[in-house]
């Protein structure tokens, strides 16, 4: 079984020899500062896109009505609200990526999706947390749809995957066949509010010869099973133990939708 380890009883991390093929339950820039500079082969993350911080009559807390009425995400996550003041927001997510960029080796790369918003009538350019990173292709994701209808702006339908590398960084063979547009439809049947498409992960992770994989915000454990999938190696961390136990049946294989099941599942001491 795929042990949760919690970060708190973890200690110091001088090597990675402990962590390999595990999941960590702790904050993800807390856990990220604690690991060695130069460890990790690939970063593949997804994080909270702050979507519950809106300044319009849609995507808010417990909302009821109107086109986000059956969204999961409206409630937040498990552990999380999602909800910071922008700024702050900013703040939190390039120190996240200026970790990820750390941990990286000379020849790796962080793969870090998020999401611009049209907020108060203007954009919301993500783009600005990666600022005076080694930043080197932004590939654009389209998904199948949205439900974001405002007379203001026309449909989004894309997001944004900033790939942030050393020098040395190279794609596997034939990679580089790829576009730098992805359409790949959203992840429909998974009970995380706001999942990473295996499919995505899939591509990543066949694109790239690292064997090391980290995902500091790793939900239901999407990129794990990517890494599983192709003889990689994963470290996987999230905050709430809820999505760590669904992302540890996942990866072995149980039925991780379930939530009364995933609950069972146990923490190594």
């Amino acid at each position: 079984m795929t042990e949760i380890l919690r970060a708190e009883l973890l200690g110091n991390i001088d090597r990675l020899d402990g962590l390999i093929d595990k999941i960590i339950c702790g904050d993800a820039l807390e856990v990220m500062r604690r690991l060695p500079s130069k460890s990790i082969d690939v970063v593949i993350t997804s994080p909270p896109y702050n979507l519950l911080n809106s300044t319009g009559n849609g995507l808010k807390q417990n909302t009821r009505t109107g086109k986000w009425k059956n969204a999961a995400i409206k409630n937040g996550y498990a552990a999380y609200d999602d909800n910071m003041p922008y700024d702050d927001y900013v703040s939190w997510q390039k120190e996240c990526v200026g970790e990820m960029c750390r941990l990286i080796k000379d020849d790796g790369a962080v793969f870090y999706n998020n999401k611009n918003r049209v907020q108060g009538g203007l954009l919301e350019n993500r783009g600005v947390i990666v600022e005076g990173l080694p930043l080197r292709q932004i590939i654009t994701w389209k998904r199948a749809g949205s439900i974001n209808f405002n007379a203001g702006y026309f449909l989004p339908t894309t997001e944004q995957i900033y790939l942030l590398c050393g020098r040395e960084f190279r794609l596997s063979k034939g990679a580089n066949k790829l576009t730098d547009v992805w359409e790949i439809k959203q992840e429909m049947k998974n009970p995380h509010p706001a999942p990473f498409p295996e499919a995505l992960t899939d591509r990543i992770v066949s694109s790239v010869e690292g064997q090391i994989i980290l995902d500091p915000f790793s939900g239901s454990g999407t990129t794990g099973v990517s890494a599983k999938k192709f003889g990689r190696h994963f470290i996987l961390i999230d905050q709430s133990e809820e999505y760590c136990r669904m992302a540890q049946a996942r990866i072995d294989g149980g039925n991780w939708r379930r939530q009364n099941e995933c609950q069972q599942l146990s923490f190594a001491l």
